[in-house]
């Protein structure tokens, strides 16, 4: 995990640095400033309308006493796409953004449901019921 986690640290740092320069050298350091804070605008205000219309589902799912599961789930991935645009650089916005569009985010849904049926079969995820 610890591996892991430094890989992480590390290595999208640099990522980050290296288009940037890229960018820079492409089209210029104002165009690549632009479109930075062009994504962040569209970012922030996706965050905020998918935002709102999870929590109006979730509002939703408990007044007819449903559990909000998988807006829950919605949530945490807008707030995680949100932090991510946050970060300045284009891969990190990306990514944000790839956890803020809806068609995405049921892709990466999907992806999660897989991953966690593994974990479960092979025994690495222990479920407690009380």
């Amino acid at each position: 995990m610890f591996l892991r986690l430094f890989l992480i640290f590390a290595l999208v740092p640099i990522i980050e640095i290296w288009l940037l320069i890229k960018a820079g050298h492409l089209i210029g350091a104002l165009p690549t400033v632009a479109i930075l804070l062009a994504i962040s605008m569209i970012g922030a205000w996706l965050a905020r309308s998918q935002g709102f219309k999870v929590i109006a589902a979730i509002r939703d799912d408990l007044a007819v006493g449903r559990m909000p599961a998988a807006h829950i789930l919605d949530g945490a991935m807008i707030l995680a796409g949100g932090i991510l645009l946050l970060t300045p650089g284009f891969f990190t916005d990306f990514i944000g953004l790839f956890f803020l569009i809806p068609a995405t985010r049921i892709l990466l849904k999907k992806w999660l449901r897989i991953w966690l049926e593994k974990k479960l079969q092979r025994g690495e995820v222990l479920v407690i019921r009380r």
